[in-house]
């Protein structure tokens, strides 16, 4: 998707705040967190939201969430964090390709 903001971040082509990366995903820093801890995990395949996932996509969520609990931990939120799909514009999804918000640790310090 050429104009999909994650596909270019998950590209190279727009530079973000990066957590983790490997073939498959990318987690980086939410621009505008909602917590002291706010990060995205991404899948690099562009897949516009849950309503498009498929069973195709079995193992790619599941590597998705597995990753949650381990960035959380190395982020601070050992005791416990928040996470969230938004899914399609009801549901207050902003950014048309599938990504996970994991969040946590009190409110943002500015």
């Amino acid at each position: 998707m050429t104009d999909c903001i994650f596909c270019k971040i998950a590209a190279g082509q727009i530079p973000c705040n990066k957590i983790y990366e490997d073939d498959e995903l990318l987690a980086f820093h939410d621009i505008r967190p909602a917590a002291r801890v706010h990060f995205l995990i991404i899948p690099k395949l562009h897949v516009a939201s849950m309503l498009e996932v498929t069973e195709a996509h079995e193992a790619l969520l599941g590597k998705m969430m597995l990753l949650v609990p381990k960035l959380a931990r190395e982020h601070g939120l050992g005791d416990g964090f928040k996470t969230s799909i938004n899914t399609g514009l009801a549901g207050g999804q902003e950014v048309f390709h599938l990504h996970i918000h994991v969040y946590g640790g009190g409110p943002v310090v500015k």
